[in-house]
């Protein structure tokens, strides 16, 4: 008895680790085709570019880069946004085109 309870509490455990998975995905994807859709485009230049590691026994070694973008509002201030996804070759100092939202110009995408 004792041990179905375990086996339902890790099988929940999985459940709900899962779902938050599924909603920050879905959350970026409809995140992101409003930027694409309503979103102002600018020029920007990359300003950065951030490198994590992560260590599997399989794998070995992986690498997650993650861009960031520099580009001025409308009132002429700096900028600096989360690119959500950029090409490999992508350098810091490349000028890119991307889209934001006013409303949240900390996220960007790169215009195809």
């Amino acid at each position: 008895m004792i041990r179905e309870g375990k086996e339902m509490e890790k099988y929940l455990i999985i459940g709900a680790v899962a779902a938050l998975i599924i909603g920050f995905v879905i959350y970026t994807v409809i995140r992101n085709r409003k930027i694409r859709k309503n979103g102002v485009e600018v020029e920007a230049v990359v300003s950065r570019i951030e490198e994590e590691q992560t260590v599997s026994s399989e794998d070995g070694v992986d690498y997650t880069y993650t861009h960031y973008v520099t580009y001025r509002n409308p009132q002429g201030e700096a900028v600096e946004a989360k690119l959500d996804h950029a090409p490999g070759r992508t350098r810091v100092g490349d000028t890119v085109k991307i889209k934001y939202l006013p409303e949240k110009p900390h996220f960007a995408v790169l215009v195809k």
